[in-house]
């Protein structure tokens, strides 16, 4: 098993950027695809990105792309979400899940596909 911390949230103007950070604990970390998720309020859980065991593969949702960016450094366990010009629409609870599996591609654009999770951080940008 793995646990997941979530940190890095807060409370931010429109246009600025947060770098929000999952520190794993327990099995070797390398093993997991790592998630990014997001839940605003009254809205389903929605993919924010993934990237792959060794860090060289990333995919993102339409909404995010070319504004974040997910990096992994296995040696010190955590997954980054680099978050830049942010909007208010960016404003929910981030969560970052993992999971041990291998999956098609696009299945890990579905919560489904992820065993574990973290409390999630809140993110709030002010316009």
């Amino acid at each position: 098993q793995v646990q997941l911390v979530e940190s890095g949230g807060g409370l931010v103007q429109a246009g600025g950027s947060l770098r929000l950070s999952c520190i794993a604990s327990g099995r070797t970390f390398s093993i997991y695809v790592v998630g990014w998720f997001r839940q605003a309020p009254g809205k389903e859980r929605e993919f924010v990105g993934r990237v792959s065991r060794t860090g060289d593969s990333t995919d993102y949702a339409d909404s995010v792309k070319g504004r974040f960016t997910i990096s992994r450094d296995n040696a010190k366990n955590t997954v980054y979400l680099q978050m830049n010009r942010l909007t208010p629409d960016d404003t929910a609870v981030y969560y970052c899940a993992a999971t041990p599996s291998s999956y098609y591609r696009g299945t890990y654009l579905r919560s489904i596909a992820y065993d574990y999770w973290g409390q999630g951080t809140q993110v709030t940008v002010d316009s």
